[in-house]
């Protein structure tokens, strides 16, 4: 298992993309908490910081898919480095300007949000080309979720390290620095710099033309509420239970889960079609946040949320295959941004309605939600099979080829793309 993933970085840029990507994406991982912490230590109140968190991922929801449409179309260093420079001066404006005048505080939220570059969504696309195996491919879209997990949880005790040697403002400013230089790294390589995308039909809706796509978006939206769901009744949780560090034991848990199944995922090849796994996967998902009601003892409930959390990473992973499978010829990173930014508003959509539910019900009733959630996200999948079928079959049926461009029984290879 290990020996492939070590294949895997060994291939050349390999690494350097996909530490460059998560450098690069550090800002955004860590935004939320770095942005209350500086609030606060300016004297602002939680509404505040919440208020400008909310604001940064509201217009980073609203970027990402038009960055990665701007991507497309002109490559990845003309679009992803300027952004990347404008998000990280959005957040050296709040760290000059402060709280004194709000309107400018809200202005720099806006311009770091809407400018986070679509870094993400960049480097899926760049994997066939580097990569050149289906296996290899499949692999490191499962390694790309692992990585996430790793980086969630390392990103906010980097803010921490920053804020106890400096200051909340310091931190603000390494991280997003951090950042640039991360971008930097990937559109200074080769392939970043060589890719192209393919030829794209001229259409307002890009990527949500994609019938497939548009499933994605509604099941992995409710995943995201799901998640979302989680952290605030794991939070309820550790109060019903003696307040401490029980939440983020929990929380903790729920990485680690996902980064073993990630892992395992991602050491084998599975049989059949991506679009009928990813299905079961949603399934063995669902299944997992439904036992979470229980809500046992600490031991147990920890457990039980590792147990939750296994086929997350893998149900990214194979959902990353099928995004590359359905999108329209040309838009693949704009697919992939529009995914990603589902899943962030699913989350924070989780975060404010399982508030109420806590307050009625306590913890029950908020990992209720997570687990309505999940059944949800099943049910669009299974509601709108014949939408998110083989392309291959589906495009035959229609005598058009939008999708599969290349052809190949394997997804993810696309001559037109290859660095």
């Amino acid at each position: 298992m290990a020996a492939g993933y070590a294949e895997l970085l060994r291939t050349r840029h390999a690494a350097r993309l996909l530490a460059g990507t998560l450098a690069g994406r550090l800002p955004n991982a860590t935004a939320a908490l770095a942005v209350v912490l500086f609030v606060r230590a300016e004297g602002g109140s939680y509404a505040l910081a919440g208020a400008l968190s909310a604001v940064y991922g509201l217009c980073t929801a609203l970027g990402q898919p038009l960055l990665g449409r701007a991507v497309d179309l002109w490559g990845q260093p003309r679009v992803m480095l300027p952004a990347s420079v404008l998000s990280a001066l959005g957040a050296a404006l709040l760290t000059v300007v402060g709280l004194d005048v709000l309107w400018l505080a809200y202005a720099a939220m806006v311009i770091a949000g809407f400018f986070t570059p679509p870094l993400e969504g960049g480097l899926r696309a760049l994997w066939p080309g580097v990569l050149r195996r289906a296996d290899r491919v499949h692999a490191a879209y499962a390694l790309d979720a692992v990585a996430q997990e790793v980086m969630f949880a390392v990103g906010p005790l980097l803010v921490t390290l920053c804020v106890a040697v400096w200051s909340e403002r310091a931190a603000l400013l390494v991280i997003n620095l951090i950042g640039v230089l991360g971008a930097l790294s990937v559109v200074l390589s080769e392939p970043s710099r060589k890719w192209r995308s393919a030829p794209r039909e001229a259409h307002w809706l890009g990527a949500l033309r994609s019938a497939g796509l548009r499933v994605l978006i509604g099941s992995f939206f409710f995943v995201g509420l799901a998640l979302g769901s989680i952290a605030v009744a794991a939070v309820a949780y550790a109060d019903e239970h003696g307040g401490g560090m029980i939440s983020s034991w929990l929380l903790s848990a729920l990485g680690a889960g996902a980064l073993v199944g990630g892992v395992v995922y991602g050491a084998r090849q599975w049989p059949g079609r991506p679009e009928g796994r990813l299905r079961l996967l949603i399934g063995l998902l669902a299944l997992g946040y439904l036992p979470l009601v229980l809500v046992p003892g600490v031991v147990g409930m920890t457990v039980l949320t590792g147990v939750a959390g296994v086929f997350l990473a893998p149900a990214l992973a194979c959902a990353f295959v099928v995004v590359d499978r359905h999108a329209p010829k040309g838009t693949v990173t704009e697919a992939f941004s529009w995914l990603v930014t589902t899943f962030g508003v699913g989350s924070a959509m989780g975060a404010s309605v399982v508030g109420p539910a806590v307050e009625r019900g306590g913890a029950v009733a908020g990992f209720a939600v997570a687990g309505a959630g999940g059944l949800a996200a099943l049910l669009v999948l299974l509601s709108t099979k014949r939408f998110l079928g083989d392309p291959v079959q589906r495009t035959a049926d229609a005598g058009t080829t939008e999708n599969d461009r290349n052809g190949a029984a394997e997804p993810g290879f696309r001559a037109g793309r290859q660095a």
